[in-house]
């Protein structure tokens, strides 16, 4: 369970996975508050969750609205103390819109919405959002996007690589990961990344809506674990 540990989930204009992410937090035990975008600050939590949805009905471009809410000043104070970041879908294209994460994400390759299960290869198992996850470890986790093509320049995609932080990759179901197979078109595949100090994470799939049986499966509830697991460990980062 989750051993006292404590989130909060924020809460934007057209969020819509802010429900589903404090569900999935509260079955494993994790006490987890809403938290409204224009509150300026967040205390005592383990855990800050940025939902997927809409944020301010992705005017401009995806995450960029929601960028300058006040609480993301919070949030990115937070992330710099060492709090643990999860940004999910819309809330991976806040993260990389506020610089808390390198690259952008960009309209789907073929400019359609997806929402399905996908195949995704563990790289990394050694953050505090993938440690219950064996490295390698193929898991399936639904998507529902239409601005999930994750870009970086090569300079940047090789220090992703080289510092060991792409820790999902879009694959087949056998775990093999051939270069393109990214249903949105994303450079390398790419799925998530975490931060340069290991505690911001950024995923397009959805973890919280594959956290128990009724849903289709409990592939998601790595995440969450791992995420207990690091807080009663004491870790600091990967």
């Amino acid at each position: 369970m989750g051993k006292n540990m404590r989130a909060a989930v924020v809460v934007f204009p057209d969020s819509n996975g802010d429900r589903d992410a404090k569900r999935a937090l509260g079955t494993l035990g994790i006490g987890a508050r809403f938290v409204w975008h224009k509150e300026s600050s967040i205390e005592d939590v383990d855990l800050i969750v940025l939902p997927g949805g809409f944020s301010f009905g992705d005017y401009l471009r995806t995450g960029a609205i929601a960028r300058y809410s006040p609480v993301m000043r919070e949030v990115v104070r937070q992330a710099g103390r060492g709090t643990r970041i999860l940004g999910i879908c819309n809330g991976f294209q806040i993260l990389t819109e506020a610089g808390l994460l390198p690259g952008v994400l960009l309209r789907n390759r073929d400019l359609l919405f997806l929402g399905r299960d996908v195949w995704l290869r563990v790289e990394n198992n050694a953050t505090p959002f993938t440690n219950a996850y064996a490295k390698g470890q193929v898991i399936r986790l639904p998507i529902a996007h239409g601005d999930g093509n994750y870009f970086i320049d090569d300079e940047g995609y090789k220090r992703l690589e080289g510092e060991g932080r792409i820790v999902l990759r879009y694959c087949l179901p056998d775990g093999m990961a051939p270069n393109g197979v990214a249903p949105n078109g994303a450079k390398g595949d790419i799925a998530g990344i975490v931060g340069e100090k290991g505690n911001v994470l950024g995923l397009m799939p959805h973890p919280e809506r594959m956290t128990e049986p009724i849903l289709g499966g409990c592939d998601g509830r790595g995440i969450f674990d791992s995420l207990i697991a690091d807080l009663l460990s004491g870790a600091a980062g990967c």
